[in-house]
């Protein structure tokens, strides 16, 4: 997993208005948690773009005015309505612990219900995984190559080197749904399927009564 340097600044105050204070200054608040003490620091918001705004995870190399550590991003806020970073909370990690992570997914293959006419529609943007740092991934490859209509691929069916997947097995990551249109494309042809095997049928009746018919007749004259 590829590591992002984030410089911080010890803050001397803490509080609601010293916050508003430092993002105004185009810096965001943090905290480090996992040591023995936590530290609340500073660091411009520049910092959090290839971070944040990434479809890859990522360890972090924080270094809070000299002293150095290995961290993980374990949670953001964002403004509601701006989306502008309001807070970052990191985890100080180290390699003989294990440590939980979300990693974003990336789906790949060509599902044949997508080809059919459905929708190729993902259930969760990342899972929660457990392990150990050397064991974490960039990001999870989800395979969609054997999803038809309705099928879908679950938490259970993933399975990775040195990893526990913590959400729930039942759920689902991705899946092949069908819109209104395809469904009633695939109905009529279902409809045209069932005429066109049931055509023989309809016309072997009537040969197979007449000749029956004069097998009767003889009957009547004898």
């Amino acid at each position: 997993m590829k590591t992002i340097e984030i410089i911080g600044y010890r803050r001397a105050n803490l509080g609601k208005s010293e916050s508003k204070r430092i993002r105004e200054n185009g810096d965001v608040p943090c905290v480090l948690y996992g040591g023995d003490n936590q530290i609340h620091f500073r660091s411009p918001m520049i910092l959090f773009r290839d971070l944040v705004y990434t479809n890859e995870a990522h360890f972090v190399h924080l270094n809070i005015e000299g002293e150095e550590c290995k961290a993980i991003l374990q949670e953001v806020q964002f403004h509601p309505v701006s989306e502008i970073l309001l807070h970052a909370d990191f985890l100080r990690i180290t390699d003989d612990r294990k440590i939980k992570m979300e990693v974003p997914v990336r789906l790949v293959g060509n599902a044949p219900g997508v080809a059919k006419g459905g929708t190729l529609v993902r259930k969760r943007a990342s899972l929660k995984v457990y392990g150990f740092p050397k064991d974490m991934p960039d990001h999870i490859d989800v395979d969609v190559s054997g999803l038809d209509f309705h099928h879908a691929v679950k938490v259970g069916d993933m399975s990775l080197p040195g990893l526990e997947f913590l959400d729930p097995k039942a759920a689902a990551i991705a899946a092949v749904e069908v819109n209104r249109a395809a469904k009633l494309a695939a109905d009529e042809a279902a409809k045209a399927a069932e005429t066109a095997a049931a055509a023989p049928a309809a016309k072997a009746a009537p040969a197979a009564a007449a000749k029956a018919a004069p097998a009767k007749k003889e009957e009547g004259k004898k």
